[in-house]
């Protein structure tokens, strides 16, 4: 079995000296918005150190002739690093760029050299063509144009979500801070490629550096480093407390790293790097290491902050006030972190015996370390007033700045400066990273008022701060709910929106007043197209009905332009009013401001991946109506037209009418999934529709 290993920059990996292919018995692609999003965000923080390289792992290959290589190990991250480069591709200007974006992701071919074009990845047979299509090989409005009916897998659906998810966090950087990105991508971000000639080698690779011989933990290297020079008397007593302050945090080595990324933060208000072992042990432990004064760091530092941590992930199991612990549950909401530091800081100055080894804020139930329930009086609690105001502005921000697509960095920096200000003693409401300017205010109104195509988590987050707000106190929620459409995708076949245009449909469809938690999936609704049947499936379990949002669609019989209205008017309000920003510093109220006026002037992303709807193309002058469009499929002699209509949809010859062109390539074919926007073209010239729609968002930034 013969091996090899090297360390190459994407640069050097996504060439035509690698074609990457996903075998059949590989497991799918299974990365959530929350992994990739995660992937951006430390690459975007390992950019703004250039020169410094970023180490992504290692790809384990059998080779399968030439340059053709299976993948074993490494799947997750090829995929999800295509499709930011593709992402990258399409929200860029300069042609050149863009034309060596997509060779990362396309070999462009050589006939001369006799090298073909084709995709550098090639996923599992399910999904190959669809990710070659859609993601590598055109640009992603295809993409946005779908919904889970042209979706055929889990793994589409994942990287459909993960695209817009992206495209929504990358399109927030300037031009220059995209091709930094990009630069630092191919040149710096590096992987070892291990190579051997047969699946069963790669198989026992795999095995060794995956099950044996864990790598060490952050918390493995610092407890090392601290103990070291304790005397052997103090050495068993400090090593083992170190364990059992460490050890209830869980053997989640991303969570490991984060709480000490975290407490590096809150102790030398110094930015994060991506040398956490080596600036931790320079600021933090060196001085306590120099001092002889190691245990004074893990009783009065490390024990504190490891209990605020767990406080933290398990507010609902404690017992502090009952405020607080709904403060600290609301937070958790957000999948950023950045407001962990600032509510540990505010809970272990507000709780002087947080790191009591003998009391537990916890509600102890069983126990093999001798502990018992601690009081807030023995956990020295204090100022419980500022504490609440400390986690209620966190909250406020949190949610404006998640709104308002605030990147990680700039939140990280506000925890930074927020934690500064409060060690100065500042009042809460001198705190700069606790202020919320009226430009935010005024962004987070816009936000809220407009579409959230492809936000389900966020729109389902902001339901239940409305609904919290109208019941005026915390809702016990089900294990599993959703945020559903109360209008259905496609209303042609519906009696209950006959009278609705489609402009008034595709308005509404994706905005805050047409949507409302119900208990259980999120397709239940799929099959009922008219609004008394999906309305009593919502209103079916008593859990959907604790929502008062919900529950006061009982009393409508009919779903008119009017009732969105209302409820999107109320539904604004009420989270508006949570989060204290109604009215701006000159006490006007916000919710009555003209949505227009203030979109003008606050801030908000230019670009955005919601669906682009034909009315919109049709307004912006780019579609005319009465334009013929055609499909053509040589190879099985079909071809298939469509005409532009006045009312915003595509008309088939046999008379039936879509509202999207995805939707019209679906009927034409007889079900066929995919996107419409890539196959639909121009009878007079030829042009795709995907092309079209991407030069609307262009120009609508």
């Amino acid at each position: 079995m013969a091996i090899s290993a090297k360390e190459l920059p994407l640069g050097k990996v996504f060439t035509p000296d690698f074609r990457f292919t996903i075998p059949s018995f590989q497991r799918a692609y299974i990365w959530k918005t929350e992994n990739i999003l995660q992937l951006v965000s430390d690459l975007d923080d390992a950019c703004k150190s250039p020169g410094t390289p970023y180490f992504l792992g290692s790809l384990i290959l059998v080779r399968e002739g030439d340059n053709r290589y299976d993948v074993i190990d490494g799947q997750q991250r090829l995929v999800s690093l295509s499709i930011i480069i593709a992402v990258l591709r399409d929200l860029e200007r300069d042609p050149d760029l863009m034309r060596q974006l997509d060779a990362l992701l396309v070999e462009p071919g050589d006939k001369l050299r006799g090298i073909v074009t084709e995709p550098r990845l090639t996923l599992r047979e399910r999904d190959a063509a669809f990710f070659r299509e859609h993601v590598q090989e055109d640009n992603l409005e295809s993409v946005f144009d779908m919904n889970d009916d042209d979706l055929a897998t889990a793994a589409q659906r994942n990287i459909v979500a993960n695209i817009r998810k992206t495209y929504d966090e990358i399109s927030n950087w300037s031009d220059a801070g995209r091709q930094q990105f990009a630069q630092y991508l191919v040149n710096e971000v590096t992987l070892v490629i291990v190579t051997t000639d047969d699946l069963d080698g790669a198989h026992r690779i795999f095995d060794v550096m995956n099950m044996r011989g864990l790598p060490l933990t952050p918390s493995d290297v610092f407890k090392a480093r601290a103990t070291a020079g304790l005397s052997t008397a103090e050495l068993d007593v400090y090593a083992a407390r170190w364990d059992d302050i460490i050890d209830p945090l869980g053997d989640d080595p991303h969570d490991c790293e984060e709480f000490f990324a975290y407490l590096h933060l809150v102790l030398t208000h110094k930015p994060a790097t991506d040398k956490l072992i080596e600036d931790f042990l320079a600021d933090v432990l060196q001085p306590y290491i120099d001092k002889g004064t190691v245990p004074t760091f893990i009783n009065q530092v490390l024990a504190p902050y490891a209990m605020a941590w767990r406080i933290i992930a398990r507010p609902s199991d404690t017992i502090l006030p009952a405020e607080v612990r709904s403060r600290l549950e609301g937070l958790d909401d957000y999948r950023s972190h950045e407001w962990k530091p600032v509510a540990m800081w505010a809970l272990v100055n507000s709780y002087r015996g947080l790191g009591d080894a003998d009391l537990s804020p916890f509600v102890v139930r069983a126990s093999r370390i001798a502990r018992t329930t601690a009081t807030l009086e023995s956990l020295g609690a204090h100022d419980e007033r500022r504490l609440l105001e400390i986690l209620t502005a966190l909250e406020q921000v949190t949610g404006i700045r998640t709104l308002n697509r605030t990147g990680a960095l700039e939140r990280r920096g506000y925890a930074n400066a927020a934690i500064r200000d409060l060690d100065k003693g500042y009042l809460v409401q001198r705190v700069n990273g606790l202020h919320v300017s009226d430009g935010d205010r005024e962004g987070a109104l816009v936000r809220l008022h407009g579409e959230m195509q492809g936000d389900g988590d966020l729109v389902r987050l902001l339901l239940i701060r409305a609904n919290e707000q109208k019941a005026g106190m915390q809702l016990d929620r089900p294990r599993r709910f959703s945020a559903l459409p109360i209008m259905p995708l496609d209303i042609e076949r519906s009696k209950s929106f006959a009278d609705w245009p489609q402009d008034q449909h595709d308005f509404w469809m994706y905005r805050l007043g047409n949507m409302a938690l119900v208990q259980g999936p999120e397709d239940q609704l799929d099959r009922l197209s008219e609004y008394p049947a999906r309305r009593d499936r919502m209103l079916l379990r008593a859990d959907s009905r604790r929502f008062p949002l919900t529950n006061q669609l009982k009393d409508f019989a009919d779903c008119t332009p009017a009732l969105l209205e209302a409820r999107q008017e109320e539904a604004v309000r009420l989270i508006v009013e949570y989060w204290g920003i109604r009215y701006d510093k000159d006490a006007r109220d916000l919710t009555k401001q003209n949505v227009d006026e203030l979109s003008k002037t606050s801030p908000r992303p230019s670009h955005s991946s919601r669906r682009v709807t034909i009315r919109q193309v049709i307004d912006a002058g780019l579609l005319v109506p009465g334009e013929r469009l055609v499909w053509e499929r040589p190879r099985k002699g079909e071809r298939w037209f469509a005409t532009v209509t006045e009312n915003g949809r595509l008309r088939l010859d046999d008379g039936s009418e879509y509202p999207t062109p995805t939707a019209a390539a679906r009927a034409a074919a007889g079900g066929r999934r995919g996107g419409g926007l890539d196959v639909w073209k121009r009878t007079r010239n030829g042009q795709k529709l995907s092309d079209i729609w991407k030069q609307f968002r262009l120009q609508a930034q």
